[in-house]
């Protein structure tokens, strides 16, 4: 399995070979570095810990995680995940020629928080009459009865946060990949607002 971490730039469209409009993502990917791996004798599995965004002041690197780069013998990086790979060691680079036009991969993301909503916004629910004095136009209506089961039930749809959730989009399809300008575009929306981090891979 390969594996990238890249920050969402936005959308873009472009034309195939029969001009065909295509809606795309770009996304930054990479360079990564190589900063810990992970291996079946000492920890069970096999994968590598890859860094994203190198950290310009290193005074603003926690002790714990300055001692942890430093150990590595690599630049301190903003963003730190484990990609299932093995074939690689420490301080290797991995960049968007890993990849190539028509890969089915996976995109990992944080989505846009919504802040708190309603019942009908985060779950869809029908709301009541919005005319004739009804009183009941966007509340979520009973929760639970009073005789029984004299409490609410489990799992009962409430108002509450929405998104600012660690989302993943499968089956999505790579367009285009520009090695000199560390782009890789891809088919469709993902998760997060611009200048989010993405995380890419391979489908297994």
């Amino acid at each position: 399995m390969t594996g990238i971490l890249g920050k969402k730039l936005g959308m873009t469209q472009i034309f195939d070979e029969k001009g065909k409009v295509i809606p795309v993502t770009v996304v930054e990917a990479g360079p990564c570095r190589v900063v810990q791996v992970r291996t079946k004798e000492r920890d069970g599995y096999e994968a590598v810990q890859i860094g994203y965004e190198e950290v310009r002041k290193v005074r603003k690197v926690n002790k714990p995680m300055s001692g942890h780069f430093k150990k590595a013998g690599v630049p301190p990086y903003r963003v730190l995940r484990e990609v299932p790979m093995s074939e690689l060691g420490v301080g290797d680079v991995i960049t968007v020629e890993r990849f190539q036009k028509g890969d089915r991969v996976v995109a990992t993301g944080i989505s846009k928080g919504k802040g708190f909503q309603g019942v009908m916004k985060r779950l869809g629910y029908g709301g009541g009459p919005g005319s004739h004095g009804s009183m009941f136009n966007r509340a979520p209506g009973s929760i639970g009865g009073s005789s029984f089961p004299s409490r609410v039930w489990k799992n009962t749809g409430m108002p509450g946060r929405m998104g600012g959730g660690r989302v993943t989009v499968r089956n999505l399809s790579v367009v285009d990949v520009r090695p000199d300008q560390n782009l890789i575009l891809i088919k469709g929306a993902l998760p997060g607002p611009v200048g989010g981090y993405i995380e890419i891979r391979k489908e297994d």
